[in-house]
């Protein structure tokens, strides 16, 4: 077996789970959802993240050989339970477990109960940290800086217990997970010359200037807490001058490049010019809700945009790129520095204004040209912002964005990277993989939730079963949102994963490999059936090109973004049958693209995510893919794609066993198996329903590319199937293979092989009605209907 294709990783041991006895929801005449039900959460969490454990006192203040000579506060993010739990998880070597087979009847319901940390591993973390404190003494002269202590932000939400991470089925090479992961220890000298401070230097210099006592830190970051971007709740009272100029000075004093101070506010009271600028935003404010798919329009007119008309005073805050002269500092590389430095000045307006009991709101619905003419601006300013500034009723304690829904807060864990772009950790974190934060995300059905929602269907007014295999979903979806009646999954996105196949080469399709990049072309205009599709179900798409091989449009133009998500890994994949398709380590990282955009779907407010693909001779690798994950013969899963000849069937065929005979790939190894035969769409779908999995977000499969993705998904995290619903069956043979070993059943058959999406997106109502129906239909109780004797 190639060693570049799977290096199992060492098994560790684990603390044995205790299971509850199991439960089984009614029979139902349809296909069964086979799931691991999960111990309820005492509350709902938003979006999966990874919180820094708060360290001892003593490891405060570590030996001056191991630590910067500066460090910087640290504010800590509240978590969803998940992410506590996944602290106590070990992040650089997943373990690998035998994998259970779907079961053949019934919805299965394990319970599984949660387990505290061990408290000796609590004890013996705090000698650890004292042991470490008592050898870093020093000389009073040379302890020359402080480490300011680690300020928690207060939280509105807090976990109320700890789960015990699952055991997955992750065959990451160690090597693989090492490269994401490793971190060099430094001598103290090499440390404190990259810190810029000599040893002799620290010992001769005073000590650091102090920050704020405790209680003024405090007041900062309670300010920067509590600052809201406010649109209701404004009151008509006046602001007095010495508010309003205390406001202003702060916004004046923020740092700009070069000390450029490129802003100027106006500050516009008459009811008059209010008047106008509602009408402006007004008029954009519908261009945009047109521009809006169906589902997105419909959340957009229930959300209030600007308070213009509710507000005593509006401020329009400008930068001026030309203050200064040719020559400002800072800006001759990075011109947009003007503007960046207004923002600044935004900011500190928006704090002080907080800070004096003021609400703000920031108005970005104009159109910027008509603004200037209304304002009589010189027209070689920029608009930056446009403020509504007035006293409110009260302060919500989250944005109203994700009070409506509209979005979801990222964790910091998501955005901080340590030296390099992707390789994450929070100060004071060793660098951690993507993936295996991923996979301690994913968590079975809740097990309350489903029985909810098993009951209530008994008692709504209808015939027990009657709804056949929407049942089996209404009860899936309560489960994954551990809620009953479940959110209806409203909006939705469908992300198209794009990329060239190197099999190509080897004649298993009569279509040009440029048609790959002329398509994504198509989908971005508009003109492809998936565009037609989600336009009459009220989705959004994106296209994802994590491996085409042409040049494609612009990912931005003129300012606003085109649907495309840039994200390739490399410009299509080798011929697997001359050698491995990709590396291991492009396949995760193929995988973690899919990851990284089920996280910025489900942020951006999307409640249901939906597959696409698109590549040619991309139903050759699945060919291959459905071969190794369900030990069928090439020739019984190998279709005819686009629509192929028998000569070019036959052919096909052969390329597959050859590339099966030539890499050997082991199903119990999903990533080697990935690397050696798959595409890179296939990897990055793969990760998507590991990252809608991780999230608690529904997705909706399309056909034979996303079956045999989801087949190696399952292979990576088994209870990642608790997450996927089949939207359709395809004519491909493979399909069919994949779907039995799956254990899904598909909600229509209408013998579509087309891809992109689009039987996944006729699915969407369904899952929707399924959902719909919990939230509407009355039960015999509240409705007055007498049951069945």
């Amino acid at each position: 077996m190639p060693e570049a294709v799977r290096q199992p990783a060492a098994p560790e041991q684990h603390a044995p789970e205790q299971h509850a006895p199991e439960q089984h929801a009614p029979e139902q005449a349809g296909e069964p959802v086979a799931v691991v039900a999960e111990a309820p959460a005492a509350a709902e969490q938003p979006v999966p993240a990874e919180e820094p454990q708060a360290a001892p006192a003593e490891a405060a203040a570590p030996a001056e050989a191991e630590q910067p000579v500066e460090q910087p506060v640290v504010v800590a993010e509240a978590v969803p339970v998940e992410a506590v739990a996944a602290e106590e998880a070990q992040v650089a070597e997943p373990v690998a477990v035998e994998q259970p087979q779907p079961a053949a009847v019934g919805p299965v319901v394990e319970t599984v109960a949660p387990e505290a940390a061990p408290l000796e591993s609590v004890e013996a973390a705090a000698e650890a940290a004292a042991e470490t404190a008592l050898a870093a003494e020093q000389p009073a002269v040379e302890q020359t800086a402080e480490q300011p202590a680690v300020e928690e932000q207060p939280t509105t939400e807090q976990p109320a217990a700890t789960e015990e991470a699952p055991v997955v089925a992750v065959p990451v090479e160690p090597a693989a997970v090492e490269a994401v992961t490793e971190t060099s220890e430094q001598p103290a000298e090499q440390a404190a010359a990259e810190a810029g401070v000599g040893a002799a230097d620290s010992a001769e210099r005073p000590p650091a200037a102090p920050g704020l006592d405790d209680a003024a830190r405090e007041a900062v970051h309670q300010v920067i807490r509590e600052r809201r971007d406010i649109r209701n709740g404004f009151r008509s009272d006046p602001i007095p001058h010495e508010v309003l100029l205390r406001v202003l000075e702060a916004a004046h004093t923020a740092p700009s490049v070069g000390y450029s101070q490129p802003w100027d506010f106006v500050v516009i009271r008459s009811r008059k010019t209010r008047r106008k600028m509602h009408e402006l935003a007004q008029r954009q404010r519908d261009a945009y809700a047109d521009s809006l798919p169906r589902g997105r329009a419909k959340q957009f007119k229930e959300i209030k945009i600007e308070a213009i008309l509710e507000t005593p005073v509006n401020i329009v805050v400008t930068a001026d790129r030309t203050r200064g002269g040719r020559h400002t500092l800072g800006r001759h590389t990075q011109p947009q520095m003007a503007p960046y430095s207004a923002a600044l000045a935004v900011e500190n307006l928006w704090l002080a204004a907080r800070a004096e009991g003021l609400g703000v709101g920031w108005v970005s619905f104009f159109d910027e040209d008509e603004m200037v003419r209304e304002l009589g601006l010189p027209e070689h300013l920029e608009v930056v912002a446009y403020l509504c500034v007035g006293y409110v009723d009260a302060f919500p304690d989250e944005p109203e964005l994700q009070q409506q829904g509209w979005a979801k807060k990222r964790p910091l864990s998501w955005v901080v990277h340590e030296e390099q772009y992707g390789n994450r950790a929070l100060p004071g974190e060793e660098p951690h993989s993507l993936l295996a934060d991923t996979l301690r995300g994913i968590r079975p059905l809740d097990a309350k939730s489903l029985g909810d929602a098993w009951d209530r269907q008994k008692r709504m007014t209808k015939p027990a079963g009657s709804l056949g295999v929407l049942e089996i979903i209404a009860a899936q979806l309560s489960g994954l949102a551990r809620k009953c009646p479940p959110p209806v999954p409203e909006p939705g996105c469908v992300a198209i994963f794009a990329g060239d196949h190197g099999v190509h080469a080897q004649g298993v399709t009569p279509w040009p490999q440029e048609v790959t990049g002329q398509m994504v072309a198509n989908f971005l205009a508009g003109g492809a059936v998936v565009n037609a599709f989600a336009a009459q179900v009220g989705a959004e798409v994106c296209v994802v090109d994590v491996g085409v091989k042409a040049d494609l449009p612009e990912a931005i133009q003129q300012g606003r973004t085109t649907g495309l998500l840039p994200r390739k890994v490399k410009a299509g994949t080798d011929d697997m049958t001359q050698g491995p398709a990709m590396s291991r380590e492009e396949a995760v990282q193929a995988i973690e693209v899919g990851i990284e955009t089920a996280r910025d779907l489900v942020a951006a407010g999307n409640k249901v995510l939906i597959t696409g693909d698109m590549g040619i001779a991309n139903t050759t690798a699945s060919a291959a893919l459905i071969a190794v994950f369900t030990g069928t013969d090439p020739a019984d899963v190998t279709g005819r794609g686009t629509g192929i000849d028998d000569a070019t069937h036959a052919r096909k065929v052969e390329v597959v066993r050859a590339a099966l005979a030539l890499h050997q790939p082991d199903a119990a190894d999903p990533i080697g198996v990935l690397a050696a035969v798959g595409g890179l769409e296939h990897a990055a779908i793969a990760g998507f329903l590991l990252g809608a999995a991780s999230l608690r977000t529904p997705v909706i499969l399309d056909g034979v590319i996303a079956g045999s993705a989801a087949l190696a998904a399952k292979a990576i995290a088994p209870e990642a199937l608790a997450a996927c619903i089949a939207g359709h069956r395809s004519a491909e043979p493979g399909h069919q293979a994949a779907l039995a070993k799956l254990g899904l059943r598909p909600l229509i058959d209408l013998d579509l092989r087309l891809g992109e999406g689009t039987g996944a997106l006729l699915a969407l109502p369904l899952v929707q009605s399924a959902a719909r129906a919990m939230h509407d239909v009355a039960t015999f109780d509240s409705a007055g209907v007498t049951e069945k004797a």
